[in-house]
């Protein structure tokens, strides 16, 4: 809505003006009740003094006398001042000032509220402050200079009178007289209206202010201010505010004086005597009464505090009453530090502001900060204290902003606003509310306004602090002595001030608001531009990225860096700068700086070590700042005599351990002394860095520091020392590693560290006392403490060395020339010295040839040695099967079993290398000599002893030499050239003896030779026949996964594989054939019948065929080998196959993957060039003398022969082929072979036809071009309806479009010329019907010189309307042009609107003929006459007028006429062709109903009349039993096996129907004529299951059954009905699917009589096949929807009367309800079925159809798409049995709302159904909620459960609405675009109908309401969503009923005229 044209407009068209009225005293009133702070008057009044520069203020109440209590008697002021003060009341307020007088406009601004001072300077802005006054005043009176103004009232309005003062009169002051509104006025409180009074003069530029009583000066103030000094601003200062809005420009500073003179009353309390009383008695009740609990005891201290200071205050009013006009002087000192600020707004800013305050923003303003310095706090105190009174008379307690409630805000005067901090804060730029009591920090441009000046006072307060704690700094360097530091009583003396400073500048929380002290805090944060502050600290006042926090542990050896002094830890000032990181802890690199600049004592040595070890191990010191500390330290150690050693902390890389060294012995510089580390444990030294002192390292240092020591201390010189170093290495010797001690030994061996008794030695030189051989030997001394492993390790020996022995021992004596030892008793002497012999003695040992060999006769060999000597290692241990393989054997002299290979001389002969078993390659060597017998000794002793001397670990597969045995042959060879595997022979490999095939792995022969060599052996030597194929295949196929890749890769394409071809002819006449080697790639396996004379296919065997898949062949070649053998070999392809059927089907399995093939680009190249495609031309046989026989016409031949795609053309024109076949080379009629055909590039007929066609002259006379046009143009709608369900993308035009552009002419003669493309050949064709394009459009030529063909007709027709004609579309559109349209409607086609019209037409052709012949004829006879010609009987009831339609309706379901009524005489066919249209004769009653789905269904369960027709003729005897009744019973007569016509049920029903009157009528019921059906009596006859047999399974699995004794064979019965069996078969299991029943519980059986339809055996039911053949397989087969539908819900109500037999045998009444039952519980799935048929999205039954009658359904339903036009599709008449939501999906709205929502459903379209009638609306909104849901009710989209008991109330209102005629219908015109309704004379839609639907739908509504929440929880707003729809609903419903029944009126006098016309037309064309 554009609210600005409706304002525009208002003020335009508006009617006088008028002046808003105020009503004056409620305003001020409401202003006033903002007003909430005390003493409002006064502030107001007082700063309007200091807005007119005033400089002294007197404020005088004048009181009234008591009228009670008498004036004392007396003459002493003070108890005169005393009465007037507990008993006067106040009469007048009187505030006087001497600032400048007012002029006229401050006078006139007086009298305007709201209006304000326009001066940016002055405070008042919003010109209200002065009717503060109103408060206790009624008309206030004020005078300046020499004026005056006088307030008064008129009932709610304000006046004023303005006088002159006469001249004596006149001052120079100002005054405001406000008189009391009443006399009652108690006195103020003096103490609190001096301290406002004491407050308001803190920033006001008055100086003096007087507070008076009557004439008594109570309180005299007077303030002094000292010079300003101006303070220079800091560098790195931000002077702007955050958003720029402000900056500082200058600061200065000053200090005020504010004296007080007042007299003692102001402190008196008239009532204090009894207050004191009252509270001791409440301390002592409340004492008493206590509860002893702890709340009480509370509550008792709370007490005793009062009472403490009620006898304080008690004390202090004695003091004050003894005289209260004592006159008490006090002064306090404040300072004030001030900032210029200077403003920077945009326009646009300021003039909002303006907007808001009535004045412009100053651009400076000035901003004080008000604080008490420590010195200043406490001269105050001590001034307020001097006279003893203490707070009673404290007049300045509010002044201070270090009491409570704290510093506040100032705008002129005090607001209630605080800062948060102990300091005031002026800010008359400073917004405020309208009642000054808080700033506004709420609309939108005043509080950024606010905001920005607070931030300035931020920045002013970070100025102040900074000023006072240069101050604080000052003093304390003025408390240093000269070159003196600062002290810690100096830091003490000045600590209480820095305490006050920082408290004075800490922020807390702020009142009211608390963004006040949070703006103000934030700026006085950020306004420097380094994160630094200054901050008091152990050095003086310093900047906090100076001071630290101090530790407490670093005290001992860190004492010089500035910290934060204990007692102000616990500061909020200090905790928010450790919050903000502004004051940090002492780190790592302040620790450093002291470090560097001094040395350390060993106590500041020992706590710095103890400090960093603790810190290391706790993980709070990292390693770099560990090492950066200690690398700067350094400790002077005083020594006790003289000068102290220096340690660098940094050198330091062990500690001293006296676990491992003692304390006295010499230790390295690097290493810390242990009198250092005394508080450190082992752990937190590791931590550090330093590892203990090993013994390695120190004993290099003694090694290396040996020539700088004295003798004593040298290891190497001095015994005792030596003895004193090797017991402490003897000590740590376990404790050491292996790498240590042999450090340690290479440090000791090579020094003379050891005492012996011949001196130092060194360890290798010196012997153990236990060494007595000789005595001339150096034995070691004084080591008894050292341990003995210590002393051998070094070197110290415990045995002789073996040159001694050689030289000593084993030298030959002179005489005899013997040894003194033989080589044994060595060995034994050796042995029991063993563990003491030197490593190199023993590698000496090793080495000398000290043993002889045996070399005595064979069994005595040890009884004599070899000459020679030899090495141990050299020999082998004596032993038999040693000597068997004649090895050099050491001699043992002695018996047989003297040397035994346990002994210890045999261990000791061992550990030096005596051999007890040969080497693997000593035996090679042996196993390939030439010596049998010592080869097997060898190869025996090798396979016996392969695991005890673990000859496994030698591989035996690499030895080079002959040494294994192979199998038939005396010839070795290597282990690698033989295998195990017999099979391995195939390839002329090796095999190793048997009996050594269980040691094979032992010698290194492998299974198998190597699989690459195999392969070169095949490759080199491939099989040549069968038989060595299958071997040589076999032995690889079992080798299968050692074959690998790489050699598959050789194999694939290898030619390996032997094949048989026969050479040539006559070698195959013979019988001989080739063997030809391919490769496994080109070779297939198994057999084909398909391609075996193509390819090679092979078969080996299992295991053969296994390797050669492997190797590449396969089972069949692929569709890309077939198409490449096809375009190489197409000759040989198509002989190999022997037949054309062979190969086209080859070729279908190719057209199949056609989109494999084309990825191939170069084999489609050829396939599309190639001669490979089989092509027929038709070759005509001759007929006997040229005459056709129709009944002996011979099958033509088609001659087939190969050619290429472009010779080869698809037949899609029959007609052309025909004329042309001779000369064309066709596709086989296949569609998937066509399709592959064009795809390769063949060519269609049609394109290849050229057709002209030849018009002669226009006929003389047109007798049936318009009839024509108007036939084609009709029938057209209905062609493009049906044909759109299929080929909707083929439809160029719609229906509307011909109407408008075809011209149908009628000529002479129509010949069409066809010429073949390419050939000479030509036909011409004489034709009764073409079509032409023209520029004026298309033209329909009809020749007159016979009746039209109508399928030249419709052919012409469709090239106009279709993008591809073709021949089908011809045959589709032929029976829409030739047949009448009854016929259509028989066919299943929608022709009821149609017909409806020309019924209508006829209907008033009838009624206009009536009315001109009867028309004087009485009305009564008329009826009468009526009655008896239509065969009906009159009944006045609603229900029964249901059945009275009149006959002239053909679309209305009527009742047949009675047996008495004559028939009708047979009219002809309206639709016809051969019926004029403008002679149209009354239509009879035999117009047929339309058979759509709920027709039927309705028809068979019993709920509608059936249609007004005769029964179809079966035959002439049944038609004359049908006249008869039907006389006699099925068992009585001949039983011809022909099934009862439905017609006679029909009849019976309708006979039934017609029976039936109104309760109380005067007509006589009568029992109608029942012509008997003889099925009724047996109709599920059970004997029948007696006399069957099971002949074969349908092809759903369904069992057939036949009785026994047929007349024909029950195969080819069935062979011939496969069909009708198939189709009955699937319509069973669909059916069936309904009640969920299994298709195997359902069986067909079949006989050739009888009555039994159906029956139940057993629980299983048999479907008799003969009553489906003769009643429903002719509607199935044609797939007639409507057909299907009847059949499916016939045998749907069969199944539910067998089903009620599994719960009653007997027919009965129990029977019957439960059959009723079944149909009424599986009605809606039933429906569900039927609706997926009549939508064609499930036709399950006709997949076994051939395609070709697939492809032309019949009467399915029009889907609703996009390009639907309004000629397209009629909307409004869709019959009342078709639902119309379900044909073209349309949602609910789109029926019920007058514009449809959808943008492609016009406007046009949406006014028929707007304005049809609801029936028909309703029932299709029902209809397509129901195809919403399954039969369950749950939604088929989102599952959503609409509730069972809606979709049951929705299935009743349907069949209702079967019940019942409607006969409302309308037409729509698409040349005007509007509709038109056409009703009959008896409107089944009047008024009752009206309300019946209307509550129908309410009903519906409200059913939806109460229970579409209940099943869906989530959806609860489809409360108001359903109530709306109801209510909207009802409103269009009245809206249709009054739109109808005008309609109707306007029609009806239109039809009137009309008749009226058409009689006269008559009339006078009879006279003529």
């Amino acid at each position: 809505m554009d609210y600005s044209n409706l304002r525009a407009a208002a003020l335009r068209n508006a009617e006088d003006e008028e002046a808003v009225t105020v009503d004056t005293r409620a305003l001020i009133d409401k202003v006033l009740a903002r007003y909430s702070g005390e003493w409002t008057t006064l502030r107001e009044l007082i700063q309007n003094a200091a807005d007119a520069q005033a400089t002294s203020v007197t404020v005088t109440w004048e009181t009234l006398p008591s009228t009670s209590v008498p004036m004392p008697n007396t003459t002493d002021r003070s108890d005169q001042l005393k009465h007037v003060i507990a008993n006067h009341t106040l009469r007048r307020l009187v505030v006087q000032n001497d600032g400048q007088p007012f002029n006229q406009r401050d006078w006139g601004r007086l009298k305007r509220i709201a209006e304000g001072n326009p001066d940016e300077t002055k405070i008042g802005a919003f010109g209200v402050g002065f009717y503060s006054v109103f408060a206790d005043c009624e008309e206030p009176f004020v005078s300046s200079g020499s004026e005056a103004m006088a307030f008064y009232w008129k009932g709610n309005s304000l006046f004023t009178k303005k006088s002159k003062l006469p001249e004596a009169q006149a001052s120079k002051f100002t005054t405001f007289v406000l008189d009391y509104r009443n006399t009652t006025t108690p006195m103020p409180n003096l103490l609190s209206v001096g301290q406002f009074l004491a407050t308001s003069l803190t920033f006001v530029a008055l100086q003096n202010i007087e507070f008076k009583i009557d004439d008594y000066t109570i309180l005299s103030l007077k303030k002094k201010t000292s010079p300003v000094v101006d303070l220079n601003l800091p560098r790195d200062l931000v002077p702007k505010t955050k958003e720029g809005l402000m900056k500082v420009v200058g600061v200065d500073r000053t200090s005020t004086q504010i004296d007080a003179s007042f007299m003692s009353i102001i402190g008196w309390k008239p009532q204090s005597a009894a207050a004191a009383k009252a509270t001791e008695t409440f301390s002592s009740t409340e004492s008493s009464s206590s509860l002893r609990s702890f709340f009480s005891r509370l509550a008792a201290n709370a007490s005793g505090a009062k009472s403490k200071a009620a006898a304080e205050d008690n004390k202090a009013q004695k003091m004050i009453s003894e005289d209260v006009t004592k006159v008490n002087t006090s002064s306090i000192f404040l300072r004030a530090t001030s900032a210029n600020v200077q403003t920077s707004v945009t326009s646009s800013f300021a003039s909002e502001l303006e907007r808001a305050t009535k004045k412009p923003p100053p651009s400076k303003t000035r901003l004080s900060i008000l604080t008490a310095s420590f010195d200043e706090a406490a001269a105050s105190q001590a001034a307020s204290l001097q006279d003893g009174t203490g707070t009673a008379t404290d007049v300045f307690a509010s002044v201070l902003p270090n009491k409570k409630p704290g510093g506040r805000i100032f705008i002129g005067f005090p607001t209630m606003q605080t800062t948060g901090a102990g300091m005031h804060l002026s800010a008359p730029s400073v917004i405020p509310t309208v009642e000054r009591e808080a700033i506004d920090l709420n609309a939108r441009w005043v509080r950024t306004w606010n905001v920005e000046l607070l931030r300035a006072a931020g920045i002013i307060v970070r100025l102040a602090f900074a000023n006072e704690m240069a101050d604080l700094h000052k003093k304390v360097l003025g408390s240093v002595d000269k070159g003196g530091k600062i002290s810690e009583a100096i830091i003490s003396k000045y600590l209480p001030e820095a305490l006050h400073i920082l408290a004075t500048y800490s922020f807390a929380d702020s009142t009211p608001s608390s963004q006040v002290g949070q703006i103000m805090e934030e700026a006085f944060w950020t306004s420097f531009k380094k994160a630094s502050i200054e901050m008091y600290s152990t050095r003086g006042v310093l900047q906090t990225s100076q001071v630290r926090l101090g530790i407490d542990e670093l005290n001992a050896f860190v004492d010089s860096i500035p910290v934060v002094p204990k007692p102000m830890s616990d500061v909020p000032f200090v905790k928010k700068l450790i919050d903000f990181g502004l004051l940090m802890p002492i780190n790592v690199g302040d620790i450093k700086k002291e470090l560097e600049i001094k040395a350390l004592s060993k106590a500041q040595v020992i706590s710095l070590i103890t400090w960093l070890g603790k810190k290391t191990v706790t993980g709070e010191l990292d390693a770099a700042s560990r090492a950066a500390l200690l690398e700067v330290a350094v400790a002077a150690v005083d020594e006790e005599g003289g000068n102290g050693e220096v340690i660098a902390l940094g050198s330091i890389t062990n500690y001293h351990s006296l676990s491992r060294i003692p304390a006295n012995m010499p230790i390295p510089p690097t290493t810390i002394p242990f009198s250092f580390i005394v508080n450190s444990s082992a752990s937190e030294l590791q931590a550090l860095g330093w590892e203990p002192l090993e013994i390695v390292p120190w004993l290099r240092y003694l090694i290396e520091s040996a020539g700088s020591r004295s003798d004593e201390e040298n290891f190497m010189k001095s015994a005792k020392f030596a003895v004193q170093v090797l017991t402490i290495l003897s000590k740590n010797w376990d404790t050491l590693s292996n790498i240590s001690r042999n450090t340690l030994i290479t440090l000791l061996q090579s020094r003379t560290v050891m005492p012996t008794k011949l001196g130092m030695k060194q360890p290798t030189e010196a012997f153990f006392p236990t060494v007595k051989l000789f005595d001339d030997l150096p034995v070691i001394q004084g080591c008894e403490k050292v341990k003995e492993k210590f002393l051998v390790a070094i070197g110290v020996r415990k045995t002789l060395d073996l040159e001694t022995i050689f030289t000593r021992l084993l030298n030959t004596s002179e005489k005899g020339g013997q040894q003194k030892w033989s080589h044994m008793e060595l060995i034994k002497y050796l042995t029991s010295v063993q563990t003491d012999i030197p490593s190199a003695d023993m590698k000496k040992l090793k080495e000398s040839k000290i043993c002889p060999a045996e070399a005595g006769p064979k069994g005595m060999e040890p009884t004599k040695g070899t000459d020679t000597l030899f090495k141990i290692s050299q020999l082998f241990e004596p032993s038999e099967t040693l000597r068997a393989l004649k090895l050099p054997i050491l001699q043992w002299p002695g018996p047989p079993g003297s040397y035994r290979s346990n002994s210890s001389e045999a261990i000791f002969l061992k550990s030096l290398g005596l051999r007890t078993f040969p080497s693997v390659p000593e035996l090679v060597d042996m196993m390939a000599s030439k010596d049998p017998t010592l080869r097997a000794n060898a190869m025996t002793y090798f396979i016996t002893n392969h695991h005890l001397n673990m000859y496994g670990s030698f591989d035996m597969s690499a030895c080079r030499k002959p040494i294994i045995p192979l199998k038939d042959t005396d010839e070795l060879v290597m282990p690698g050239a033989c295998f195990t595997n017999p099979r391995a022979t195939v390839l002329g490999f090796p095999v190793l003896r048997p009996d050594l095939h269980d040691h094979a792995n032992k010698f290194g022969v492998a299974r198998d030779p190597p699989m690459l060599e195999c392969v070169s052996r095949l490759l080199a030597n491939p099989p040549q026949d069968h038989k060595s194929a299958v071997s040589l295949f076999g032995y690889f196929a079992s080798r299968l996964s050692e074959l690998g890749d790489r050699n598959v890769l050789r194999l694939c394409n290898s030619p390996i594989v032997p094949i048989t071809r026969s050479s040539n002819v006559v070698t195959k006449e013979k019988g001989g054939s080739s063997v030809t080697l391919i490769a496994p790639s080109r070779t297939y396996l198994g057999s084909s019948p398909t391609y075996d004379a193509i390819f090679d296919f092979v078969d080996f065997g299992n295991d053969a065929n296994a390797f050669l898949f492997k190797c590449g062949a396969r089972s069949e070649p692929t569709k890309k080998e077939v198409a490449e053998m096809a375009c190489s070999e197409p000759a040989r392809l198509l002989s190999a196959l022997e037949s054309t059927e062979k190969y086209l089907n080859l070729l279908k399995s190719l057209a199949e993957e056609s989109h494999i093939l084309q990825r191939d680009k170069a084999l489609w190249k050829r396939m599309q060039t190639a001669r490979f495609l089989p092509a027929y031309r038709e070759i005509a046989t001759s007929t006997k003398g040229n005459l056709i026989d129709l009944e002996d016409e011979v099958e033509p031949i088609k001659q087939y022969q190969l050619a290429t795609a472009n010779q080869i053309v698809v037949l899609d024109d029959i007609v052309s082929y025909r004329l042309f076949k001779e000369h064309l080379l066709c596709a086989p009629e296949e569609d998937l072979l066509e399709e592959f055909y064009i795809q390769l590039g063949a060519q269609r007929l049609s394109t290849m036809v050229d057709e002209d066609l030849r018009i002669g002259g226009r006929a003389t006379k047109d007798t049936i071009g318009q009839r024509l046009r108007k036939h084609v143009i009709e029938r057209a709608k209905i062609f493009l309806y049906e044909y759109a369900h299929y080929r909707r993308d083929f439809i160029k035009h719609d229906a509307k479009w011909l109407d408008s552009n075809l011209v149908v002419e009628v000529v002479r003669s129509v010949a069409l010329r066809r010429t073949l493309k390419g050939q000479s050949q030509s036909h011409v064709e004489r034709r009764s019907a073409a079509g032409s394009h023209n520029k004026a459009g298309w033209v329909l030529y009809v020749a007159d010189d016979s009746k039209p063909d109508m399928y030249q007709v419709g052919q012409a027709v469709c090239q106009m309307l279709l993008k591809r004609p073709n021949q089908q579309a011809y045959l589709f559109f032929e029976p829409f042009l030739a047949l009448d349209l009854y016929a259509l409607r028989d066919r299943g086609y929608n022709v009821d609107r149609i017909l409806r019209v020309k019924a209508a037409e006829a209907r008033m052709a009838e009624e206009e003929k009536r009315r001109a012949l009867e028309e004087e004829q009485k009305r009564m006879r008329d009826q009468e006459a009526n009655w008896a010609n239509q065969g009906m009987i009159p009944e006045p009831k609603a229900a029964e007028a249901a059945r009275s339609v009149p006959n002239v309706v053909p679309q209305v379901p009527a009742l047949p006429p009675a047996p008495s009524t004559p028939a009708q005489p047979k009219q002809t066919l309206p639709g016809a062709w051969s019926s004029p249209e403008d002679n149209l004769p009354e239509l009879s009653n035999n117009g047929k109903k339309s058979k759509g789905l709920f027709s039927n269904l309705s028809k068979r369960l019993g709920f509608e009349s059936p249609p007004e027709e005769k029964p179809p003729s079966y035959s002439d005897s049944e038609q004359r039993q049908q006249q008869r009744g039907f006389q006699g019973s099925s068992s009585g007569g001949l039983d011809t096996g022909k099934v009862t016509s439905p017609a006679v049920v029909q009849q019976n029903l309708a006979n039934a129907v017609n029976a039936t009157r109104a309760h109380g009528s005067n007509s006589v019921f009568s029992q109608p004529n029942v012509q008997e059906v003889k099925e009724q009596a047996t109709y599920c006859d059970e004997n029948s299951a007696k006399d069957i047999q099971y002949v074969a399974n349908a092809p759903n699995g369904m069992k057939i059954y036949t009785a026994r004794h047929l007349s024909t064979d029950p195969q080819e019965f069935l062979a011939s009905h496969r069909d009708a069996v198939n189709s009955f078969a699937n319509l069973l299991v669909d059916v069936g699917r309904v009640y969920g029943l299994a298709s195997s519980v359902l069986h067909i059986y079949y006989d050739e009589r009888g009555s039994t339809i159906a029956f139940n055996t057993g629980g299983s039911i048999f479907c008799n096949l003969r009553f489906y053949l003769q009643l429903h397989a002719a509607q199935v087969a044609s797939l007639d929807v409507a057909g299907i539908t009847d059949a499916a819900t016939w045998w749907w109500v069969v199944i539910a009367h067998e089903l009620a037999h599994n719960l009653v045998s007997v027919h009965n009444a129990n029977h019957s309800y439960y059959t009723e039952s079944f149909i009424q519980q599986y009605m809606g799935r039933m429906m569900g079925l039927v609706s997926k048929w009549t939508q064609g999205n499930e036709l399950s039954l006709f997949k076994h159809l051939d395609s070709s009658v697939r492809s032309y359904p019949k009467n399915l339903t029009p889907r609703h798409t996009e390009t639907t036009s309004p000629s397209d599709f009629d909307w409004t008449n869709c019959p009342p049995t078709c639902s119309r939501a379900a044909q073209r999906r349309i949602p609910p709205d789109e029926y019920l709302s007058p514009t449809p929502r959808h943008a492609h459903i016009s406007s046009t379209r949406a006014e028929p159904i707007a304005r049809h009638g609801p029936p028909h609306r309703i029932l299709e909104l029902l209809r397509y909620v129901l195809s919403l849901f399954d039969s369950r009710g749950v939604d088929k989209h989102n599952g959503n459960e609409f509730g069972g008991y809606i979709y049951s109330l929705g299935v009743k209102l349907f069949i209702e609405d079967l019940k019942r005629p409607h006969s409302c219908t309308a037409s729509f015109n698409g040349e005007i675009g509007r509709a038109k309704l056409v009703t009959d004379p008896q409107m089944c839609f009047d008024s009752q109908d009206m309300e019946r639907w209307a509550r129908l739908a309410v009903r519906f509504w409200q059913v939806g309401i109460e229970m579409r929440p209940f099943f869906n929880k989530s959806s609860l707003w489809a409360y108001p969503a359903y109530a709306l729809g109801g209510a909207s609903f009802g409103y269009w419903l009245q809206g249709v009923d009054d739109r109808q029944t005008k309609v109707l009126g306007e029609r009806r006098a239109a039809l009137l005229e009309k008749r009226a016309r058409k009689a006269e037309r008559d009339a006078a064309t009879a006279t003529e």
